[in-house]
């Protein structure tokens, strides 16, 4: 016991601070579900998307809302039709989010820093919708995490960039171009 207490209290500063910021953003990455029962999953996603430096459009519209204090107002119904996730702090714990959205036909996660493997498994409930995926600069992700979206089967457009820890691309590219016949896939 005296032990666990001495670990606990002297934990490197560095180690202390990196577990205050992971666990805020898992904090910003959660789902309220009672916000989204009360404003749909779609302004409930934006919300979430821009509380995490993400950029969103929405249908019939052709600038990104890239200001959170600029969503419109509680009762106006919007669908997201595309996000720009470049540089944005989204995590797994946030993917939930898309549950429900319908219309969002393209995303973009550029140098994603918490974007991991387990992250990519969220984007199932776009198989429906999604169209259009960049994946660029994220460090965390792995061919595990890239085989996830073999369920997106109405993905058009896969476009892979500067992934480092994906060792075997070949193998990867043959296996997503196998469970995705229809979709144009580069791999840089």
């Amino acid at each position: 016991m005296l032990q666990n207490y001495i670990k606990t209290v002297y934990t490197p500063l560095v180690l202390r601070r990196q577990t205050f910021y992971n666990w805020l953003n898992k904090v910003f990455n959660q789902v309220d579900e009672d916000r989204r029962k009360e404003v749909g999953p779609d302004r409930t996603c934006a919300e979430w998307l821009l509380r995490n430096g993400a950029f969103v459009k929405w249908v019939n519209e052709y600038d990104f809302i890239t200001d959170y204090n600029k969503l419109p107002c509680d009762e106006t119904k919007v669908y997201i039709i595309e996000v720009d996730a470049t540089e944005a702090s989204v995590m797994h714990y946030g993917f939930e989010h898309f549950v429900g959205c319908k219309h969002i036909r393209k995303i973009n996660f550029h140098k994603c820093s918490y974007l991991e493997n387990q992250a990519l498994k969220g984007l199932s409930p776009l198989e429906n919708s999604l169209r259009s995926l960049r994946i660029s600069e994220c460090m965390n992700i792995t061919e595990k995490g890239l085989l996830y979206l073999t369920v997106l089967r109405h993905l058009e457009e896969l476009i892979l960039v500067n992934l480092p820890y994906v060792k075997d691309k070949e193998k990867v590219m043959n296996q997503l171009r196998s469970d995705l016949p229809r979709c144009n896939i580069q791999f840089h």
